[in-house]
């Protein structure tokens, strides 16, 4: 079975995991978003890709869900002893090789595409993960910036969605997402291929907005999953009116989708979605999303353990079946 999954950082990471488990002979290819991305200390940051790839690899900090296991911060204490900046974005020891080989590979002419593949082959993730574009795209969020914030008190502002995330913690309103440079980007070479082949896609229970949604914002994506002729299943990542992890709300809210699992599943479309789960807890959304042309169960969706997350992945799966068999 050859699978496609669309995967932003924690929450696709995690799902993958238990899809792994779940079908150990499946031929996995994860589309990884890229607009995470980041430029610090002249180094190219991608952290959706490296949580997949550590997820996978056996090297994440299992604690956090990002970063390095067993990490040291002596490098971010020495730059901060300098005065240099960002101090709020904190890269540990280990974290900073990838990021060093990286932009090294970057810099001497290599694809993202191609150094992503090669920094693989340490972590043998045993999926083939490509990030969606080889080109420059960044999510930035329009905000107004509290009035005790240092650096520009009340001021209405662009911030890349690092600063936004982890700076600001999301604690001001996302008055808009936009995803800078997505519209001039091309998919990365062997995006468009693997949907093509693919026998099933998959949304895990990543963010809409800037993780599915902004992979979805690269032309030629969104048309190839439509055209694919193949079941696409999605997980929603709201339960219970709240996101599970982090602050899926805020965004939802910039695009004017309130947070439920249901206006998750019509905010992606029957155009693009022909089978949804929701969780056991929003059994009652079910009709509201089949009424919207999309084809929807309630099964449990907390990825508590392994085992838990594997029994989801079989769900989507057996649900994909179900789409392609009525």
């Amino acid at each position: 079975m050859r699978i496609v999954v669309l995967a932003g950082g924690i929450g696709g990471a995690r799902f993958l995991r238990g899809l792994q488990r779940a079908v150990p002979d499946a031929d996995i290819t994860v589309i990884g978003n890229t607009g995470d991305d980041i430029h610090l200390f002249g180094l190219k940051v991608c952290p959706d890709l490296d949580t997949v790839m550590y997820t996978l690899g056996g090297g994440i900090n299992e604690e956090q869900g990002w970063g390095r296991a067993e990490e040291t911060f002596h490098l971010k204490e020495e730059l901060a002893a300098y005065g240099v900046g960002p101090d709020w974005f904190g890269l540990g020891d280990r974290d900073f090789a990838t990021h060093i080989v990286r932009t090294q590979m970057l810099g001497a002419g290599y694809p993202l595409s191609a150094v992503t593949e090669a920094l693989c082959d340490r972590w043998k993730p045993g999926v083939r993960l490509i990030p969606m574009s080889d080109d420059r795209v960044e999510t930035h969020v329009a905000v107004t910036l509290p009035d005790d914030d240092p650096t520009g008190p009340g001021e209405r502002k662009v911030v890349h969605f690092q600063e936004y995330w982890v700076r600001l913690r999301a604690s001001v309103p996302a008055e808009a997402i936009v995803p800078v440079g997505a519209e001039q980007a091309k998919p990365a070479p062997g995006v468009l291929e693997a949907l093509a082949e693919a026998d099933v896609v998959l949304f895990p229970p990543s963010n809409p907005v800037v993780s599915i949604g902004t992979i979805l914002a690269v032309p030629g994506i969104r048309e190839a999953i439509a055209d694919a002729g193949v079941p696409v299943v999605g997980l929603s990542p709201i339960v219970g009116d709240a996101p599970v992890r982090g602050m899926a709300d805020k965004v939802l809210a910039a695009v004017g989708v309130e947070s439920t699992a249901a206006a998750v599943a019509e905010h992606y479309g029957s155009g693009l979605l022909d089978g949804w789960l929701v969780d056991t807890v929003d059994a009652s959304a079910v009709e509201r999303v089949e009424s919207a042309g999309i084809r929807c169960r309630a099964v449990p969706l907390m990825m508590s353990d392994l085992d838990a997350t594997a029994r989801m992945a079989r769900e989507a799966l057996a649900l994909a079946e179900e789409v392609r068999t009525s």
